[in-house]
């Protein structure tokens, strides 16, 4: 059963989405949602909390928390599957593969891998969607080691990290990311319902077990305004690189 914060915060996570309380606007005061929704201020506080997690409102001491963004933010903090950052944002996460095949591995696949040129590995065409609404394209090749593991999960899984970890025991543990924008290719814009040429967000990971060895290495495109990507750091510890891209990047 949802605890009453957790409704709480359901409710108010729809009114940012659909525009009533817009970015920068200021939400109602702590007395006015208790009374309204007829819990104490320690409930309510709980709600607020998980929003301000997520990236979606802000506060200061003595003001009235404040709008930030319309879409929970990933932290680059934490490893998460999408199916847990989407349940997380209180969204129904769901998949599909489109299209799943064998081949050898190019010598990119084989040195993010750590695999030796031509094994064998496993590409993946899959959408993602929240709440039933598509927002991103993965295309990932799994090292051979994994394979037979994530052939026999079923075509619509919606948490591919869980499942694996359920079936095998495999845990994800570490990843890398890259971020950049490209532009929307045939296929995605025909799985993502954008038109081509569309600018994305694409995130290019790597992910490995705890003893390091690779999972996964995955281009994942983004329909712009699905997520939004939070990095906090300072300066004791700063997980964030800037890197000038290479020509093979681009």
């Amino acid at each position: 059963m949802t605890r009453r914060h957790e409704h709480i915060a359901d409710e108010l996570r729809r009114a940012i989405a659909d525009g009533r309380y817009p970015v920068g606007a200021a939400l109602p005061s702590e007395s006015e949602l208790a009374a309204a929704h007829g819990v104490s201020r320690g409930t309510l506080r709980q709600a607020f909390g998980t929003l301000q997690a997520e990236g979606l409102i802000g506060s200061r001491q003595g003001a009235r928390r404040v709008v930030l963004a319309a879409t929970p933010s990933q932290s680059f903090t934490e490893l998460r599957s999408f199916a847990q950052w989407a349940r997380a944002g209180g969204r129904a996460p769901g998949g599909r593969v489109l299209t799943s095949r064998r081949a050898p591995a190019t010598d990119a696949e084989a040195a993010q891998l750590q695999l030796a040129p031509g094994d064998e590995v496993l590409h993946i065409l899959r959408i993602r969607t929240l709440d039933a609404e598509p927002v991103l394209l993965e295309r990932t090749v799994y090292a051979g080691w994994t394979a037979d593991a994530v052939e026999r999960l079923p075509d619509d899984c919606e948490s591919v990290t869980q499942s694996l970890y359920d079936a095998v025991g495999l845990v994800m543990s570490n990843g890398e990311h890259h971020l950049d924008a490209v532009a929307a290719g045939t296929t995605d814009a025909r799985e993502l319902a954008v038109r081509r040429g569309s600018p994305l967000l694409r995130v290019r990971r790597t992910t490995t077990t705890a003893e390091g060895r690779p999972v996964e290495t995955s281009d994942d495109r983004y329909r712009p305004g699905s997520v939004v990507f939070t990095v906090r750091n300072s300066v004791q510890a700063n997980p964030l690189a800037r890197n000038t891209p290479t020509r093979a990047a681009l």
